[in-house]
């Protein structure tokens, strides 16, 4: 199983409730939000549903590990530290991402840890193309494969 990360990329107004309470499921709060999923039949049927206001694609343990590093947050929104994950899982960040991608580790084994990272706007803006189109039609939502990747790191 890959894991999948998952941002929501356009805001919630005049948004259905079956949308939203989706989007809550997934934990994604707010526009610019990341959310890190399996790949399971259930969570593809909930991109299915939500497929206009996020994008996603597989992850790789480098912008896993960036991602921890940069916008892993704890309670009271302190930064997430390498000598705290060391503590906790006694593995260092990278070591934890390589394992977590690798489906060995999840996020809860690390106290405290919110399961959820909150991006900045890309730099350099989304696609040409605009918000509101596919991917694959050269606009901003749909699921992204490998590229996911490229887009993180432009809004860490």
């Amino acid at each position: 199983m890959k894991r999948i990360a998952v941002i929501q990329v356009r805001g919630g107004i005049n948004m259905k409730k079956k949308v939203k309470d989706t989007l809550n499921l997934l934990r994604l709060y707010k526009k610019n939000s990341c959310s890190i999923i399996s790949d399971n039949p259930s969570y593809i049927g909930m991109l299915d549903l939500i497929k206009d206001f996020i994008t996603w694609g597989e992850l790789n343990k480098e912008t896993c590990a960036l991602l921890l590093k940069e916008r892993g947050r704890l309670p009271g929104n302190t930064k997430l530290s390498e000598e705290y994950i060391k503590k906790s899982t006694n593995l260092s960040i990278d070591q934890f991402a390589d394992e977590f991608i690798n489906n060995k580790k999840e996020l809860k084994d690390v106290p405290g840890l919110k399961s959820f990272f909150r991006l900045k706007p890309p730099v350099h803006g989304f696609e040409k193309k605009g918000i509101k189109n596919q991917f694959s039609m050269g606009g901003a939502l749909g699921y992204r494969k490998e590229k996911i990747n490229e887009l993180i790191k432009r809004m860490v």
